[in-house]
């Protein structure tokens, strides 16, 4: 599809200078930015290239002043950066706007589905299914009974929903993600043979909930997980059962959370992060990339390692790991001079 950099200003409150009727069918980065894209300019560092640029429209700030002539029509926005990122979000909205029901499907009589819906082929959507306005489905998904989702979700080809799982407004769930699949409960018999213990809780995904691809959420075995509103998981996490995780909550990928632990407001995780079970982490709290977490943190801490401790006192302590090898040849020095200084004295 086309845009005009009329039309692209009138979506940004921007002001165009230059030719109003340019077109662009793609985006680009400025440094390869060619005829028929678009591009931005946000980092001073690369405004050479938007004198070499042959994007035909270049969203940039307004106080962008040229040093010399450009070939590019300019966009002049409060602030570029954000401006083409609500732009992609337009634009992501407009691409993925399908609508109808493709077949083969297969819908249960019992299913409640809002208007201006979108039902990929081969999407199986079970019994009593409850799904909310403007809801894109996309093929190969599984929506098990008693699921409800919200209004203006996204479900992404081959994501799994099971049964009783409840998802809010506004949420997105990329593909081969498992949402509701059964807890890690196991217990030893007098055999010392392990049996399942039923997981009979249920997953629930509050409003403005992002989860990237092939991320496993787990039921509770009793009550329910929970991902609260604006929560934001990366790909190929694992959320086990009857983990809380607080609001705005931000998780990079490969990380792990054990069971019935609790995550608090606005946290920053890192990638490949493990969290053991049964335990509380507070708000605001900051965990570096590859930390292990093994006791409570309270609200405001920032930690890293594994096991985890100070941000601050792991940099200090980082300094001497590093120099451990000439440390140990300095003091195994000094040790062979004492004892040979012992030696002359007797």
């Amino acid at each position: 599809m086309k845009f005009t950099a009329k039309q692209i200003a009138s979506i940004l409150e921007g002001e165009v200078e230059g030719n109003h009727e340019e077109t662009v069918s793609k985006l680009s980065k400025i440094e390869e930015g060619e005829k028929g894209s678009l591009t931005f300019l946000a980092n001073p560092k690369y405004n050479s290239y938007i004198y070499t640029t042959n994007a035909s429209i270049t969203i940039v700030n307004k106080s962008f002043v040229p040093e010399k002539e450009i070939k590019t029509t300019l966009i002049r926005v409060e602030d570029a950066y954000k401006s083409f990122s609500t732009l992609l979000e337009y634009y992501n909205n407009v691409k993925n706007n399908k609508v109808g029901r493709e077949n083969p499907s297969f819908i249960s009589e019992s299913a409640t589905i809002g208007s201006n819906e979108y039902i990929g082929a081969f999407s199986y959507i079970g019994e009593n299914v409850r799904i909310g306005e403007n809801v894109k489905i996309y093929p190969n998904s599984y929506i098990g009974d008693n699921v409800t989702i919200g209004d203006n979700c996204i479900i992404f080809s081959g994501v799994k929903i099971y049964s009783e799982t409840v998802v809010g407004n506004n949420c997105k769930i990329h593909s081969g993600s498992i949402i509701g699949s059964d807890g890690f409960g196991f217990t030893p018999d007098e055999n010392g043979e392990y049996k399942a213990v039923p997981q009979t809780g249920n997953v629930i995904i509050e409003d403005n909930v992002d989860i990237g691809s092939n991320s496993t959420i787990d039921r509770a075995t009793l009550g329910s997980t929970i991902i609260r509103k604006g929560v934001k998981l990366d790909n190929q996490i694992q959320i086990a059962h009857n983990v809380e995780i607080g609001k705005n909550t931000v998780i990079a990928s490969q990380t792990g959370i054990a069971g019935s632990t609790k995550v608090g407001e606005n946290c920053m995780i890192g990638g490949q992060v493990g969290i053991v079970g049964h335990i509380s982490i507070g708000n605001n709290v900051k965990i570096q990339a590859q930390s292990g977490i093994g006791k409570n943190l309270k609200d405001n801490e920032v930690v890293q390692g594994s096991p985890a401790f100070g941000y601050s006192d792991f940099n200090k302590s980082y300094v001497h790991f590093r120099n451990l090898p000439k440390i140990i040849t300095t003091l195994n020095k000094l040790e062979k001079e004492s004892s040979s200084q012992k030696n002359q004295n007797e």
